[in-house]
């Protein structure tokens, strides 16, 4: 938890950037506590979204790292769990997929509004130590 409390500009930045998103998409639905359950989902999602590009191999590009990521937990979490939701609520499937673009697009956009403004790694809080209790650097 602590990166969150180190990169709360950039996760509220990338919040405000969904809710933005979210807003232009469902104008006319978000009202009142709507509107603060999902301003507090959508800064959970960035913060998850912090993590893991915190987190990520930088193997590729800093951009490729940050949009991929975005992606790879869309397509992994995000899509199916919507798709499936909404479906066993008498969706159809093109209501379902329409939805979940919305959230990619929510996802990318945040995703680039981290990497834009960058994120801190926290300060480590110690050393770790390994199974057979001899501390690694």
């Amino acid at each position: 938890m602590q990166y969150i409390l180190s990169n709360i500009f950039s996760i509220g930045a990338a919040t405000i950037a969904g809710l933005i998103i979210l807003f232009f998409r469902f104008r006319y639905q978000l009202k009142g506590a709507t509107i603060a359950a999902a301003t507090l989902a959508l800064f959970w999602l960035a913060a998850i979204l912090a993590g893991a590009l915190i987190l990520a191999p930088v193997d590729a590009g800093p951009w490729t790292v940050a949009l991929g990521s975005a992606f790879i937990i869309w397509i992994g979490f995000v899509l199916p769990a919507l798709s499936i939701a909404l479906n066993l609520r008498g969706h159809p499937w093109s209501i379902s997929l329409a939805d979940a673009t919305w959230w990619l697009a929510i996802m990318l956009t945040q995703a680039a509004v981290l990497h834009s403004i960058g994120l801190t790694k926290p300060i480590s809080v110690g050393s770790v130590v390994s199974s057979d209790a001899t501390p690694r650097a």
